[in-house]
């Protein structure tokens, strides 16, 4: 009998390293209209659409390991100009640009991907590299 074979089913974190925390979330609430789910002093745990969140910690607050009532979490952290990519529509491109342009945010470059999708590129205001990106970009999407 085989083993069934087991892949998860998508990303469900990615994290992101802050030195200014409050000032990171407005940014990804107020300027990207991700929803807060869960703010303390340490992180915050954005809705980025099903299944999906993106975490913000603060810098340095992440290099022990927590015991918390119901386990552990283990010691994790990050530095440097990290990147984060977040699916939009085709048809959304042109209002994101207008929005980001309403925002003071600049946009850095462009990218039109062999198999259709577009990307544009900017940064967060810990200068992490942040893509918004049509279908087409890859094969799964």
């Amino acid at each position: 009998m085989t083993a069934p074979r087991l892949k998860p089913k998508g990303v469900l974190e990615t994290s992101l390293y802050v030195e200014d925390m409050a000032r990171a979330g407005r940014f990804y609430a107020e300027t990207l209209g991700l929803a807060p789910m869960v703010q303390d002093k340490r992180m915050w745990a954005l809705d980025c659409g099903p299944g999906s969140v993106l975490l913000l910690f603060q810098r340095g607050e992440t290099l022990e390991t927590i015991d918390l009532p119901g386990g552990r979490i283990p010691s994790h952290d990050g530095n440097g100009r990290l990147h984060v990519a977040f699916a939009i529509g085709a048809d959304e491109l042109a209002a994101w640009e207008a929005r980001l342009s309403a925002a003071g945010v600049e946009i850095e470059a462009r990218m039109k991907w062999p198999a259709g999708g577009e990307s544009i590129y900017f940064r967060d205001p810990d200068a992490n590299l942040v893509e918004l990106a049509t279908p087409g970009l890859w094969a799964n999407y």
